[in-house]
């Protein structure tokens, strides 16, 4: 009986699919050659000047800070959800006992 070596099968098939990867890189590199200086230098100098400094800057998503009266409405809700856990009065998943009930 043959013993195959499934690790030299999954090495050869890299090595196929790699060349055929570089294969395509030549033909990409081909149409459009401005792609091998790199990716971002390359987009960035093909963009064009934008009219104020404070379109071209990128801004940060701040976060709301939340005041301390809601800090400690959180954490009054969340002793009260540890608090039922504890007993065994878990929620199903789709349940949440800390929501009021709508009739």
């Amino acid at each position: 009986m043959a013993k195959f070596d499934l690790k030299e099968y999954a090495r050869r098939g890299a090595e196929a699919r790699v060349s055929e990867l570089k294969e395509e890189l030549d033909a990409i590199y081909a149409a459009f050659p401005e792609l091998r200086a790199g990716g971002r230098r390359q987009r960035a100098q093909a963009q064009p000047e934008s009219p104020s400094p404070s379109e071209g800057t990128r801004r940060s998503r701040k976060r709301r800070k939340m005041s301390a009266a809601q800090r400690k409405a959180a954490g009054e809700r969340l002793k009260k959800y540890w608090a039922e856990r504890k007993k065994g009065n878990v929620p199903s998943s789709g349940e949440n006992s800390l929501a009021p009930s709508v009739s």
